[in-house]
């Protein structure tokens, strides 16, 4: 199912800052799964102020959010605060193996610094006020969102450019429908 294949035992070993897994969290209600680029970058912060501005409607459908991210804990719960994501369920993965295990590869030249990548930089960077910072993590490392539901990988998204900037509510919506 969508050009990923994750095993259930995944999801049992990613633990969260609760000290729960990944699989219990999708036991009680389906889970969107962010996996964020690093901090430091323009699109990982514009996906913050997205997924900030849709909180309420997202959970509101039933889903449950996780992050995952490439930083200490107590750093990315700075940038969850800032962003207005306080108290975030998150997951710590500098060495980046869950962001391999659910297919997100490295970034191509054209991926990451594309023309493409350069305009929506420009767009969410400077006029939309996201800016730049320190890179916190693997640059080269793509981002990607997927529901989990019952512990199992119910939908996805797999970033073709760093800049895209995914349907949040798309992808809850039929899984959520269920519940």
């Amino acid at each position: 199912m969508y050009g990923v294949k994750v095993d259930e035992q995944l999801f049992k070993v990613m633990q969260t800052n609760l000290d729960k897994s990944l699989y219990d969290l999708s036991m009680e209600r389906p889970i969107m799964l962010v996996f964020l680029r690093h901090f430091g970058c323009t699109f990982c912060r514009e996906a913050l102020a997205d997924i900030s501005e849709k909180r309420e409607v997202l959970e509101s459908m039933g889903a449950k959010l996780v992050f995952a991210h490439m930083a200490e804990a107590e750093i990315a719960e700075r940038y969850f605060t800032r962003y207005n994501i306080p108290n975030a369920i998150h997951i710590s993965d500098p060495e980046c193996k869950f962001y391999k295990a659910f297919g997100l590869m490295k970034g191509s030249f054209t991926q990451l610094f594309g023309l493409q990548t350069w305009i929506r930089g420009f767009q969410a960077g400077l006029m939309d006020g996201h800016g730049i910072g320190p890179q916190l993590g693997d640059g080269f490392q793509m981002p990607g969102v997927f529901v989990i539901q019952d512990g199992e990988l119910k939908e996805a998204f797999i970033h073709k450019l760093a800049s895209d900037r995914p349907d949040y509510e798309g992808l809850v919506k039929n899984c959520c429908a269920l519940i």
